[in-house]
């Protein structure tokens, strides 16, 4: 994509400017869109969304699967698109946003007719009153998604295609740091045949963001900030619009004493500072057994300073710049509360000196403790805090000791010690020898406990939440009156109560015993035709 095209001239419109956080560097502009503008978007969305909707499963994935192709085509473009916008290295960009979401996108377009298929409920001993019944999945209508800067292009077009696939019409406002990504997504749907009001993009500030919360849509996707998200959640409750949230985390890794050191050390390292760390389930805290704590420690820290920090566009950048100064400032105000509070940097702790942009050195923290700063709240950030535990029980309750709960670590050579306590920590995904990717992995949820959020992303759990279920109840023996039905008689009470002590226990043998009683009821002129 040719960004100077999205240029808009300031003296007509307001507009939002998109920066090299690496170099400072202008890439493009885009309009703030005003909020009759979102409203007019989501009217035209309405409008599309019927037709789109009555096309087949397969009829949908063409259009995904074309868009694909043109991803393909174009992924060199669309990853110096992303690292200029956001800092991180090209080969990130490729490896944890383009890659995961062109498997998204192929696995959705097969597999979604599937597993929306209607199902048919398991419903006891009313079945064998020729009842069934069965749910069915209708798409939700208009699907407003609000995507954050740190996975521009992952984290709305999973969502997107999703949506898609349900039979849903999408409006999607990006982040005002990274409109330009966004608006990429939005010119590859429209290549691939996709009508334009079925996904509207519409750029601008958190103005424009609170305007599509209130303009009416069915469901409010958003990822973001608490703060940020708990103000989502209060307007969308005006309207009782249905939200899903993901808010971060503060992702413990444990390492146990029997786990392999080295291995763990570099998926440590690797967890904590890719994307420069500004990955909601970046590794953010790292509790290590004291009897291996050392070695671990030394490994990190050679690991750490093998990196090279960079542009993005550098080819061999291991650690780009970070999104914003606002973020580095943060970063910042973590670590310096860290020290003055006890902490010691072993390697890091500044921004990087040699470089202009907004690049803060990869940094371990060692004597850390919960009272700090960077031991509670999110730093999203390039930083890995390091602490000792003695035992199980207190790895576990350091872990859960936190208002957020998105995913965590377990590193052990024993694969049944590590479920288990997999199972004992507070977090949507924990990972057995693993850290950070799971969020690539179509076929799985994403999604939090506490204040990392509600609802669910990807997988089928994800796919549900943009579908609205609808429950089908069939009486396929519709000449026979129902046996609850009026009048009341005193044989219809016996058999009532007969009912609340034999049927209800699920006992088909029980039941049996009722069936003379039953039967005449069913039969019964007098109940049949009411009360003469």
């Amino acid at each position: 994509m040719n960004v100077q095209t999205l240029d808009i001239k300031a003296e007509q419109v307001k507009e939002i400017i998109s920066y090299d956080p690496a170099t400072g560097e202008e890439i493009g502009r885009a309009p703030i869109v005003s909020a009759g503008e979102v409203a007019e978007a989501v009217r035209r969305a309405r409008q599309a969304q019927t037709a789109w909707a009555g096309q087949s499963f397969r009829e949908r994935a063409r259009v995904i699967m074309r868009a694909r192709r043109i991803v393909l085509d174009e992924l060199e473009e669309i990853a110096l698109l992303i690292s200029r916008e956001t800092g991180k290295p090209v080969v990130e960009a490729i490896s944890m946003e383009l890659t995961p979401t062109l498997d998204l996108m192929q696995f959705f377009a097969r597999r979604t007719r599937q597993l929306l298929r209607p199902q048919k409920i398991n419903i006891g001993q009313y079945g064998l009153m020729g009842r069934t019944s069965s749910i069915v999945y209708k798409p939700l209508g208009i699907v407003g998604i609000i995507s954050p800067w740190n996975f521009p292009w992952a984290i709305p077009l999973g969502e997107v295609v999703m949506a898609l696939m349900a039979g849903n019409a999408v409006v999607l406002k990006p982040s005002e740091l990274t409109p330009l990504t966004g608006l990429k997504i939005g010119e590859v749907f429209k290549r691939a045949g996709l009508a334009p009001t079925l996904l509207q993009v519409v750029t601008g500030d958190g103005t424009t963001g609170a305007a599509l919360v209130e303009a009416g849509v069915d469901k409010i996707m958003f990822t973001g900030s608490v703060a940020t998200g708990k103000r989502v959640a209060q307007s969308a409750a005006k309207t009782l619009t249905p939200v899903v949230l993901e808010l971060g985390g503060k992702d413990p890794m444990i390492v146990l004493e029997d786990a392999d050191v080295e291995t763990a050390a570099s998926a440590a390292v690797w967890g904590a500072f890719s994307n420069s760390g500004q990955a909601c389930a970046s590794v953010e805290r790292c509790y290590v057994h004291e009897s291996v704590a050392q070695k671990f420690i030394e490994s990190v820290v050679e690991k750490t300073r093998s990196l090279k920090q960079s542009a993005g566009t550098t080819e061999d950048a291991d650690i780009g710049s970070m999104s914003s100064e606002r973020q580095l400032a943060i970063v910042e105000e973590h670590v310096n509360d860290a020290v003055e509070r006890g902490a010691r940097v072993l390697t890091g702790g500044r921004r990087a000196g040699s470089l202009s942009g907004s690049f803060y050195e990869p940094t371990i923290l060692v004597d850390v403790d919960h009272t700090m700063t960077v031991m509670r709240e999110e730093t999203f950030g390039p930083v890995l805090p390091v602490m000792a535990f003695k035992s199980e029980d207190e790895a576990i309750s350091l872990a859960n000791d936190s208002p957020f709960g998105l995913t965590a670590s377990v590193w052990t050579k024993s694969l049944r010690r590590g479920r288990a306590l997999a199972e004992r920590i507070e977090a949507g995904t924990v990972m057995v020898n693993e850290v950070l990717y799971t969020h690539g992995i179509a076929q799985t949820p994403w999604g939090g406990m506490k204040q990392s959020g509600m609802g669910r992303t990807h997988g089928r759990l994800g796919l549900l939440e943009l579908v609205a279920p609808q429950h089908v109840h069939v009486n396929r023996i519709a000449r026979l009156r129902d046996m609850w039905w009026f009048g009341y008689t005193p044989r219809a009470a016996r058999l009532f109560r007969g009912l609340a002590r034999r049927f209800a226990t699920g006992n088909v043998l029980q039941t049996s015993l009722l069936l003379p009683q039953m039967i005449r009821r069913l039969f019964d002129r007098r109940s049949s035709n009411g009360r003469r």
